[in-house]
């Protein structure tokens, strides 16, 4: 039987498409729940594990709202689909990001997409982890995201990386086992306490930052 003419092809992983046939295809296929074109490639995701990704996700999602509720000109996405360039349209887990009245280099366009860098993008890695550490890392990079945060599940470690002069540098804990963002003062991360499901630890972790000198001067200049 011959295909209609005006039936869409499915989206399937290892399809190299443009931004614009990839959304095309997208759109058209209610079956598929979350899918990225990087470097022209689609890559399809697998069913998400909860152990390994949706518990994961969920508490640096808790993390990241935390931060967000008290720290005005920012905002905060789950799973957005982020138009880089032309080659790139990845649905990272989670992003922040300034808005763009306060420096911010994203935009929410009018079809209710994201379309640049945000500041910080976070991705759970578990099947997706060769893609996260390698080729999607290399797109973050080369379009200027400032903090990459990958949760390896698998191997239960958390790299966070900081755009420095054009090179991600992974950043270290400090004695007492926190990193501290550069782009967001105030976001701090107990890195133990998250790998070993101390949410309370966590998130007394990130208030103490919230209550921080810097955190107050950070939101005193977007008032």
């Amino acid at each position: 039987m011959n295909t209609p003419l005006n039936k869409v092809p499915p989206l399937q992983s290892g399809d190299r498409l443009s931004r614009r046939e990839f959304e095309h295809r997208y759109a058209a296929d209610p079956h598929v729940k979350k899918a990225e074109l990087i470097e022209g490639i689609v890559y399809v995701a697998s069913p998400l594990r909860f152990e390994f990704h949706a518990e994961p996700h969920s508490n640096l999602n808790g993390w990241l709202t935390i931060y967000r509720t008290f720290t005005p000109g920012c905002r905060l996405g789950d799973a957005p689909t982020l138009r880089l360039d032309s080659d790139n349209e990845p649905q990272p887990d989670l992003v922040l990001f300034i808005e763009q009245k306060f420096g911010g280099r994203v935009v929410i366009t009018s079809d209710g997409y994201l379309e640049g860098s945000p500041e910080l993008v976070v991705e759970v890695a578990a099947s997706s982890a060769a893609i996260d550490s390698g080729q999607k890392k290399r797109v973050y990079r080369r379009n200027g995201i400032q903090e990459y945060i990958i949760w390896l599940s698998y191997e239960k470690r958390i790299d966070w990386f900081q755009l420095v002069e054009g090179e991600y540098e992974l950043m270290s804990p400090d004695e007492t086992g926190i990193i501290r963002s550069i782009v967001f003062p105030g976001l701090w991360l107990n890195v133990n306490a998250l790998l070993n499901d101390n949410m309370i630890a966590v998130l007394e972790t990130v208030q103490e930052g919230i209550r921080s000198p810097e955190h107050k001067a950070f939101v005193e200049s977007r008032q």
